[in-house]
Parts: structure tokens; sequence; C-alpha cells
């Protein structure tokens, strides 16, 4: 049967990439550039780099710096607004998922009408969007690469997706030595939010030979320098893998989609004002617990994958994976949901809300039950 693999960005990666900008924005002929990044970034020094080379294009700068995480539409719209009174014509996104997710989701509203919740779901960009150059400072979100959007409906209370190959940045620079000034729990965050990529998308129901490969070798490049990230944020062996690693196991996501894991994120960042990479590491191992009667044999080839011990039996090496990945996210200090300040008497509503989730239809386990779903987070607390 066939299959669609879908890759657009074209990958500048290395240490001092950022070099490449004004070459990028004189391709695209920029007059008006408006460079997105959030208050992090700004105190890292990064953003000053980025501008001082957006300089050397002799272009208009508009600068938005007030991206927030899990960024709301009423955000989207303020920095639209400020964007088209600037006749931007090229977009610099600076920063983790939050602000390049922003900037793609201001980028719809350019050339497309209405607002931007209208276009929660899939393929429902009409027109084409202008030039957009991401520059991720984190390792794991993937976002510089993805056709993905994720967006916090404040009114509605939810966190929702618009999911179009139109909105992929169009240039990434991937400069590892942009992630070194990450604390260690950031890193711990966004890493084991690529982690989370890997395995739920190579179990995931839309999962391919082409996306396997991708979700596999993600997982690999994480599960070995992670650690040494968190252990050591100067090691610049390690962010450089893990900048490459976010890359490989983000065009394995994009195209086969995520699960029960993303949804009970979704969920708990919407309610909670979790980071997303901490709400996902939370749960991560009690879904993959909880998924692994569905997919046997995946959950042991991704054990296999990282040197696990396997005993060759299935019904007990299909939980090996799930164990290894608590262990890890203790070892690099992601907290229980208990200790983030969530309580059992949230489960209810938390539990409602995540079988809304579109993301569920992907997940290999189907039919979940209010019930599972509360189990899950029981275990987690």
């Amino acid at each position: 049967m066939a299959s669609q693999f879908f890759v657009k960005s074209d990958v500048t990666f290395g240490v001092d990439a950022v070099k490449e900008l004004p070459k990028m924005l004189e391709e695209y002929k920029a007059k008006n550039v408006m460079i997105v990044y959030d208050n992090g970034v700004k105190m890292a020094g990064i953003a000053e780099k980025v501008i001082e080379e957006v300089k050397k294009a002799n272009v208009d700068i508009t600068i938005f710096d007030g991206v927030i995480p899990n960024p709301t539409n009423e955000v989207v719209e303020e920095a639209a607004e400020i964007a088209k009174k600037a006749n931007t014509d090229v977009f610099v996104a600076v920063g983790g998922g939050s602000s390049i997710d922003l900037t793609k989701a201001v980028n719809i509203l350019m050339t497309n009408p209405g607002k931007i919740g209208e276009y929660g779901g899939m393929n429902l960009v009409k027109e084409n969007v202008l030039p957009l150059i991401a520059i991720p400072t984190t390792a794991g979100t993937s976002s510089e690469i993805t056709n993905v959007v994720a967006l916090t409906d404040t009114q509605a209370v939810c966190k929702y997706v618009i999911i179009d190959n139109k909105i992929v940045a169009d240039k990434v620079i991937a400069d590892p030595e942009f992630t070194k000034t990450m604390p260690p729990s950031v890193t711990a965050a966004t890493g084991m939010d690529a982690i989370t990529h890997a395995v739920e998308s190579y179990i995931s129901n839309m999962a391919t030979p082409l996306t396997k490969y991708h979700s596999i070798r993600g997982l690999q490049i994480f599960y070995e320098n992670l650690p040494k990230a968190v252990e050591n944020g100067s090691d610049m062996k390690a962010r450089e893998q893990m900048m490459l690693g976010c890359i490989v196991a983000g065009f394995g996501f994009s195209n086969a989609n995520l699960g029960l894991v993303h949804g009970i994120a979704h969920t708990l960042s919407a309610h909670f004002h979790l980071a997303h990479g901490v709400a996902n590491a939370t749960v991560l191992p009690y879904v993959m617990e909880f998924n692994a009667e569905s997919c046997p044999e995946e959950m042991v080839e991704l054990a296999k994958a990282i040197n696990l011990s396997l005993t060759g039996n299935i019904e007990e090496d299909k939980y090996v994976l799930s164990k290894e990945l608590l262990n890890m996210t203790k070892k690099v200090g992601i907290k229980t949901l208990s200790e983030l300040g969530i309580k059992e008497d949230d489960f209810d509503m938390i539990a409602e809300d995540v079988l809304k989730e579109p993301v569920l239809g992907f997940n290999p386990r189907q039919n979940i039950t209010k019930e599972e779903v509360i189990g899950i987070l029981k275990k987690a607390l």
C-alpha cells in the first residue's frame, strides 16, 4: 500500500549557521522582517545575535518579544496585528516550540482571513503563507520542521492543533550553540518531549516504514545524549546530537502523528499551564505500559533499539521500554503530577477532556475509556 512522506524545510545545521541569515533574507528580497522570540531568548543574549545578523540585510525590523509558553489565540491575534501594520514580508522565529508555533500561526493570518481558532484541524489553510525562517534554541519540539502548530484556546480551556503542509518553516537555522544556555530542567523537558515524539510516532496506527526509520533513530540519539546534556549543559557534542535527533524525530512524527500521551499532555497544559515537555514526560511511561498490549512487537523493537535487556518472552518484554522510560524521567529530574500541584480531585475533569482529543485516533490502543485515563493519571501522581 502506498504511503506519503512529506518533508519541506531547507536545514542549515552546525555551529555559526546563523551567519547564513543575511543571505537568506536577501534571497527573499525581504524589506520588512518580523523577529519573534520570548524573554528567555532575550536574556540568553541569543536575540541580540540574531538581530545583529538581520541588520546586515538592510531591512526594516519589527520585534515581537511577547511569546508565552503554550501560546494563546489572543497572543497570536495581537502579534498578527503588529505584523500586518509593519507590512511584514518575512518572519524569523527564534526560540523553542512556543516561539516557532506562534510565528507559524501569525503567518497563517497574514494571507488567510478570520481568526486563528478557525484553522484548528487538518488542511484548513487555504492560501500560501509568507517565508518563515526558524531558529530553534531548544532540542525537542521539532516545531522548526513540522507542519503542526499547537495553541491554547482560553475560552474553551483546551489545547488544539493546526496541521497543514503550507505552514512549515521554509528554512531552518539549527545552531547547537544556541541550546547551550538552556537550564537542565528545560533540556530535560524538551528532550523528553522528543523521546515522546519518537516513541508515539513509532507505534502510531499511521506509521509507515519511512516514519518508523526516523522515529527509532530519534529515540536512539536522545536516549544516548539527553542524560549527558542534562548533566553537563556545555557538552557540545551531546547538544549537537540532540539538535540532530530533534530534526530526525520531527520528520517521523509530523508524518505519522502522535497519540494518547499528547492527548493527556494537551489537557494538562491547557488547565494547569504545564510546560508541554513536562506534561508529556510525567505520563509517558504509564501510557506506554497501557499501550503495550496493543503493539507488543513495536515495544520490543524500541527496547532492542536502545539495547535494553530482554528475556525472549514477549509478555514480559513488551513492558521493558515503559520501565526504562520511567527510570529515565527520574534520572533527568521530571516531577510527578502531585509535585506539579495536580490532585486526584482533578482527574475526572482531566479524563473527560482527554477523550475529546483528536490525537487519540492515532493511538495504537483504541476505545479508551474515562476510567482507563484516570488509571494512568493515578499511576503518574
